[in-house]
This record gives structure tokens, C-alpha cells and sequence, in this order.
């Protein structure tokens, strides 16, 4: 990026999508001047489970932050390293973030922190931040702790009104700091989380799993086997679907749309029929948070169970587990990454007190900046929708994306080869 180049306005507004409430486009392909932002302070951290990309994320967010003239704190441990100050708190440089982007999980380190959920956890991590001069939070997790940094800048004037009155900052910190901005950025394998066409870290998750796909597949078609895969995707069946629309799995389990009550016979006629036709081996991938229609778990054991009794195929079962977390990040994910963690900072630097915290999300290719609450409020919505045994909502609430992916593989799966007999 040139440092001659200027952005018309100074980067001041971004554009508002009218077609999406909410919604703002934001400065993708437009120039900004340098050290525009002079002074100006940012950290950021990672907080929750980890995911592919989150590096690329991290570096883009520190050079991007560097260019713009601020001063970038690393705040490792997440959530849990903010309370506990000290060494957590670094000073980045532009040297601290190369050679990261091939690294799969987070080189700044995540924990869950119990402690950060009480006020005393919320005051200590205030004192810290203000200690550092930060005013600007960048989160890279999922839906918790976005919600976490959200609640967090609401109480951010009390909790520095008590900070004052103990004495830990004196009135001139208060009044410096006097307001907190939040930007957030999804890194969740799951792409569980409404508001974003992917997060950060689902599509590598996703080369993982059709890589041991594909493995089990040989080995499969030796002995004619039935294989059964268990994918992640506690509450978001999308790495379950995606993997079945891609490897030809026989038969997918996700927890948004159940299979009918006769999901038993079903299966094992469809498994029974492919071995009709010569097919040598089956796949079937199962979610870990597949449920029935009373919403019971359905588990790989129960599946197996089912196909031994009924077909008595050679049937094995495979729990890829954190492996699909594993691994460095695709492409795909670590563009992703680059491009949300730049846009993470101009969100910052624009921002208002009377601004609300944003997510940096994807929409048809572009990089956006979505209301933070209105895409937490929508995913708990898809919780609430599948307690409610509410499947079509709950798909719908998913996203067109999802919907269109699921309808294909329903389309192809229920497709049976023409009858070539004479008449």
C-alpha cells in the first residue's frame, strides 16, 4: 500500500448497504492515507476455541494498525490474559507478526476465563487496558465472546467511575479513556455463526476433513467396508453437510435438519441399493451434534448399530476430532483473515461512542461491517428455533447458503440411477 496514497474524506464513512439493514460495505479498494490515525491505540486478542486463519487475522490487524500510525498491543491469552495484565500486554511491531500466516491456531495464545465473567475480572482487565492506553478491542472469536466484549463496553463507564473512586486510575485516565470501541471478527471451523457467509477457519477444517475422506475412501473400497465419520459441529451441522455434498457420503446427520423417524430404514436401504449397483464402500458422515426429531442424540456407535443389524455390512467408525482444527490455514482462510483483520481496524479507528461494536463479515465477497448484537441475537435464534423442534427455521436462519448446499445434496442423494432394462 503506498504511502502517497489518500482515501477521499480521510476514511471517514463507509457506505451503508440498503438492502441489508445494518449492514455497512466497508473500504475494500480504496486508498488510505498513511499514519491517519496517528496515536491512536489498539489490542487485540483471541478468546475461545482456535481456528485456522486467526494468525493471518492477527498480522493483518498489527501492519494494517502500523500503517495507519497506531501503536498495537498483543494481548495474549485472551480474555484471561487482559485480566491478568503483565506479560500478556506486548507492543507488536511489524516484525512480530512475519513468518505466522502458514501456522495454523493462534501464536497469542486463547483460554476460556471464568474470571473475566464477574465484575472483579472486568475491573481488573479495564485497569490493564487503560494502564496501556487502549481504547480500541479487537476480538477474534466466536459468538461468546464477541457477546463477552459486548457487555464489556456497556459497563466500560461504570466500571471506570469505581476504578476512580478506589483509586486505581486517577480522573485524567477516566476522562482520557472515556469510551471503548469493539470490533470482532468470527474465527469459529464450525461457521456456525449468523451474519458472515464463512468464518475464519471453516473452509481449512474442511480440507481436513475430505483429506481423511478421501484416505478412508481407499482403504473403504478394498475390503468393502461402511465407514462412519463423526465430523465437529456441536450446534452447526455446515462442516457435516459440506463434507457429504463433497465426498458422495451416503448419508449426513446435522442437527438443523433431523432425518425422518424412519431414518433407520431409510439408510439402510440407500446403503443397500448402492451395493446393488456394484458400489464397494459407503460413507456416512455424522455430525457430533446430530439429534433425531424428539431431538435424542444420534451418535456414529447408534449409526453403526443400525447398519450392522440391518445389512450386516463391515462397518468401522472415525472420530476425526481436533485434527480438523489442525494443520496451516488454506488460501482461502488466510486471505479471509488479511482482508477482515484490515477492515477490523479502520472499523476501530471510525467508530463513535455512540457507534455499535461490529463484525467483520463476509457477504457475497465483500468485506462488511455487521451490527455485533444483530448477528448474536440471529444465531441464538437458530438455538431457539431447534429447541423448538423448528427445523425449516432453523435452516432458513442459517442462511441462503446453507438452505442451497442442503438442497443440493438432498436432490443428489435422493437421485437413482435410470432403469436401463428393455421394455
Amino acid at each position: 500500500m503506498s504511502g502517497r496514497g489518500k482515501l477521499l474524506g480521510g476514511v471517514r464513512q463507509a457506505s451503508v448497504c440498503v438492502d441489508k439493514p445494518g449492514m455497512v460495505m466497508g473500504h475494500e479498494g480504496k486508498e488510505v492515507e498513511r499514519d491517519l490515525y496517528k496515536g491512536q491505540v489498539i489490542g487485540v486478542f483471541t478468546s475461545g476455541g482456535d481456528s485456522q486463519g486467526m494468525n493471518a487475522a492477527v498480522r493483518a490487524v498489527v501492519r494494517m494498525g502500523l500503517y495507519v500510525g497506531c501503536k498495537v498491543y498483543f494481548i495474549k491469552e485472551g480474555y484471561q490474559g487482559m485480566c491478568d495484565g503483565g506479560d500478556n500486554f506486548i507492543e507488536a511491531n511489524w516484525v512480530s507478526v512475519s513468518g505466522i500466516l502458514h501456522k495454523g491456531g493462534t501464536v497469542i495464545g486463547s483460554a476460556r476465563c471464568k474470571e473475566f465473567r464477574d465484575r472483579a475480572g472486568k475491573l481488573k482487565a479495564a485497569k490493564n487496558l487503560i494502564k496501556y492506553g487502549i481504547t480500541n478491542l479487537v476480538v477474534i472469536g466466536g459468538d461468546g465472546s464477541l457477546t463477552g466484549a459486548h457487555l464489556f463496553r456497556q459497563m466500560w463507564p461504570n466500571l471506570l467511575g469505581d476504578l476512580v473512586k478506589s483509586e486505581d486510575i486517577s480522573a485524567e485516565d477516566k476522562a482520557a479513556h472515556s469510551h471503548l470501541n469493539i470490533v470482532g471478527m468470527v474465527g469459529s471451523i464450525d461457521n456456525d455463526f449468523c451474519g458472515t457467509d464463512m468464518t475464519i477457519g471453516t473452509d481449512s477444517a474442511l480440507h481436513r476433513i475430505l483429506e481423511a475422506v478421501d484416505a478412508i475412501a481407499a482403504t473403504a473400497y478394498s475390503h468393502q467396508r461402511c465407514f462412519i465419520l463423526e465430523v465437529m459441529g456441536r450446534h452447526c451441522g455446515y462442516l457435516a453437510l459440506i463434507a457429504g455434498l463433497t465426498s458422495e457420503a451416503d448419508y449426513v446427520f446435522i442437527p438443523e435438519s433431523p432425518p425422518p423417524e424412519n431414518w433407520q430404514k431409510e439408510l439402510c436401504d440407500n446403503l443397500t441399493s448402492a451395493r446393488e449397483t456394484g458400489q464397494r464402500l459407503n460413507v456416512i458422515i455424522v455430525s457430533e451434534g446430530a439429534i433425531d426429531q424428539e431431538g435424542n442424540p444420534i451418535t456414529p456407535d447408534m449409526v453403526k448399530q443400525v447398519v450392522v443389524k440391518e445389512t450386516g455390512m463391515d462397518t468401522r467408525v472415525t472420530v476425526l476430532g481436533h485434527v480438523q482444527r489442525g494443520g496451516a490455514p488454506s488460501a482461502f482462510d488466510r486471505v479471509l483473515g488479511a482482508r477482515m483483520g484490515a477492515e477490523a481496524v479502520l472499523a476501530c479507528m471510525e467508530a463513535t461512542p455512540e457507534t455499535e461494536p461490529c463484525v467483520i463479515s463476509l457477504a457475497g465477497n465483500h468485506a462488511v461491517r455487521v451490527p455485533l448484537m444483530q448477528c448474536v441475537q440471529k444465531t441464538q435464534a437458530v438455538t431457539k428455533a431447534m429447541a423448538d423442534r423448528n427445523w425449516a427455521a432453523a435452516c432458513e436462519l442459517r442462511g441462503k447458503s446453507f438452505m442451497r448446499n442442503l438442497e443440493t445434496y438432498n436432490k443428489l442423494m435422493n437421485m437413482k440411477p435410470p432403469d436401463t432394462t428393455d421394455e
